[in-house]
């Protein structure tokens, strides 16, 4: 019956001993194995590769007339633009006048634009790091103008023109271009233009409706009925012209057409009836005269004493 508690005592004190060691070796020992150091437990598995950035690509444009896959070749100026959403007006990213550009591009949202002459187009774009082609169609043709007289064309110098839009009754409607030269290439949308063609400074004007089709030059030529007289104040019929004489020219109801100051001055006149009227030392000389559409000639006035 003694057994028990004495069984019980000695295994107590066995196990202080076991655990109480000198300089506490075993105690550090056995906590090292059980305790502080047992591995972190972690999680493992296949490594996720980094975010990609996307990559600048290339833009490549090319322009056809509406209804042609024919590519436009000359005339173009491109224009590439952010494609903004905030109201801001978008900055010009790019620019070329290629016939076939290419662009480099962050990825984001842009507008294409090509522009021929007057007439243009646009397109929405979006890059996203990949190459990217694409096509604008233009509505567009062109006019190429000159004048004659008869059967002479007039020197390219001697002529200019101006093209309106009409508008409504408006006999002219909104200007689009002025000082025109014979010869040049107007590249305009297509549609229908009011073309005011003059020879020479004072009333030698010819107008017409001319219509551009797409795809398309319309070459016009404008007839006027005029001629070119020179002006010459003489003491006789075939005699030197005095120098330094002013001269007006009026219709027969007294309208000024031109006036000119010289020895012999020229004027382009469209043909009709006119009054030329000579000033020179406080004197005035008049004389009619008519002009004939291509017929040029010296218009003399003689100094009479009157």
């Amino acid at each position: 019956m003694t057994r028990g508690p004495m069984l019980g005592a000695a295994l107590t004190v066995a196990l202080s001993a076991l655990l109480a060691t000198p300089g506490g070796a075993q105690e550090s020992g056995f906590h090292n194995r059980i305790g502080p150091n047992l591995p972190t437990p972690s999680v493992t598995g296949p490594e996720l590769p980094p975010p990609v950035a996307q990559a600048d690509a290339a833009l490549s444009l090319k322009a056809m007339f509406a209804g042609s896959d024919k590519p436009m070749r000359s005339g173009l100026a491109w224009r590439i633009y952010e494609d903004r959403a905030d109201g801001v007006r978008p900055g010009i990213v790019a620019r070329s006048e290629a016939a076939e550009p290419t662009f480099t591009l962050a990825p984001g949202a842009y507008v294409a634009t090509v522009t021929y002459g007057f007439a243009s187009a646009s397109k929405r774009l979006t890059m996203a790091g990949v190459p990217v082609s694409d096509g604008l169609r233009v509505n567009a043709g062109a006019l190429k103008l000159s004048g004659a007289i008869g059967d002479v064309k007039i020197p390219p110098a001697e002529v200019a023109f101006s093209v309106f839009v009409p508008i409504g009754t408006n006999s002219e409607g909104r200007l689009v271009r002025s000082g025109v030269k014979a010869g040049e290439l107007l590249r305009l949308p297509e549609g229908t233009y009011h073309v005011v063609s003059t020879y020479g400074e004072s009333n030698a004007i010819q107008r017409a409706d001319l219509k551009v089709e797409n795809g398309k030059v319309t070459d016009a030529t404008l007839s006027h009925h005029a001629a070119t007289v020179t002006l010459k104040l003489v003491a006789a019929a075939g005699a030197e012209a005095f120098a330094g004489t002013a001269f007006s020219v009026l219709t027969p109801g007294g309208d000024t057409i031109r006036e000119a100051i010289g020895a012999f001055p020229q004027v382009v006149l469209a043909e009709g009836d006119y009054v030329l009227i000579a000033r020179h030392d406080g004197q005035v000389y008049t004389r009619e005269f008519k002009v004939e559409s291509g017929l040029d000639r010296d218009i003399e006035v003689v100094a009479k004493a009157t």
